[in-house]
């Protein structure tokens, strides 16, 4: 099997490794986020929050259980936004493992969490 690695700097300090097999398609190549008019919520949750917001990995919520969100919904959008951008007690990374969105971007990805997790 041939293994094509692709390493992108990030934020001049994190390095990402992208490992595909055999040769990638168009369709298959992985992007991080999307930071032009084209941004994709949904995409970049997939991408860079689903590994832990879709198992639950380390007390993560969610995504679809309004009963992992409501405690922290609570304390307020803007408090989860922070967490979101921050990071969130030494378990959450900084922006969530989306080292190239923006906080807007960032803002949007929550706003797609938040919906698809409501009651």
């Amino acid at each position: 099997m041939k293994v094509a690695k692709t390493a992108v700097a990030l934020s001049g300090l994190a390095l990402a490794t992208v490992f595909t097999a055999g040769s990638a398609t168009a369709e298959q190549t992985l992007t991080l986020a999307q930071i032009s008019e084209g941004f994709d919520p949904q995409r970049t949750y997939t991408q860079s929050c689903g590994a832990c917001h879709n198992s639950g990995a380390a007390g993560a919520p969610r995504l679809g259980n309004a009963d992992d969100w409501t405690s922290r919904l609570e304390k307020g959008r803007d408090v989860l936004l922070e967490n979101t951008i921050n990071g969130y007690n030494n378990i959450m990374p900084p922006k969530g493992m989306c080292f190239t969105c923006s906080d807007d971007e960032l803002a949007a990805v929550l706003d797609y969490i938040l919906e698809n997790s409501a009651e």
